[in-house]
């Protein structure tokens, strides 16, 4: 990717916070990349209406919707070919990435978690239900891991981690707030250092 800018696809379910803050930094230069394509697994997702006023191509994916799971699959991998996507952001989607999928792009599909990993990772794991864990835990410490995706929930090597103090005041909300504010700092750089392959990948 030295030579050329990456083409990018981001994977939403909801506000599409990151995916703003990926499209920020595109505008900036902070990534060097293209944002050419965004995937929503709910069609009231408000990222689409973000990646609209961009002029970026837009898709609801639904698994449901396809006669087999292995269609569902082939489909959304085929769209990703077709459109020669380098990389794939997950920003906020809550689904499993199809295995077709996640073998095609293998160490180029990342996501980004609001606590640490692996000990605040896993189904279930998201949003709220996060930062209640950590405040339940009584951690100090919090704060978003960025990590490459595979076939297991948050399981992927973590590439970098952000550190937030959880306050003894602290609700999940918050808590969450403050976070947030990290993810969009931290996301577009991780990213821009995967494209770079300035990361040991094993």
């Amino acid at each position: 990717m030295e030579n050329k800018r990456a083409r990018l696809a981001v994977l939403i379910s909801g506000g599409g916070t990151n995916l703003q803050a990926l499209i920020d930094a595109v505008k900036t230069g902070i990534l060097s990349a293209d944002i050419v394509y965004v995937v929503s697994s709910r069609r009231d997702a408000y990222g689409l209406e973000r990646a609209a006023k961009e002029g970026i191509e837009t898709f609801v994916f639904k698994a449901k919707k396809y006669p087999s799971p292995q269609e569902a699959e082939h489909d959304l991998l085929a769209r990703l070919q077709e459109r020669k996507i380098d990389f794939v952001a997950l920003a906020g989607y809550l689904k499993l990435v199809p295995l077709t999928v996640i073998r095609a792009f293998r160490n180029r599909v990342v996501n980004i978690h609001p606590a640490r990993l692996p000990e605040y990772g896993g189904k279930g794991m998201y949003g709220h239900h996060v930062h209640e864990a950590v405040i339940a835990a009584g951690d100090t410490e919090s704060g978003p891991t960025v990590h490459l995706v595979d076939e297991v929930y948050d399981h992927g090597k973590v590439l970098e981690h952000a550190s937030v103090p959880v306050l003894p005041d602290d609700t999940p909300d918050t808590l969450a707030a403050r976070i947030l504010v990290q993810e969009h700092r931290l996301y577009p750089r991780v990213l821009q250092k995967l494209i770079k392959g300035e990361y040991s990948l094993g």
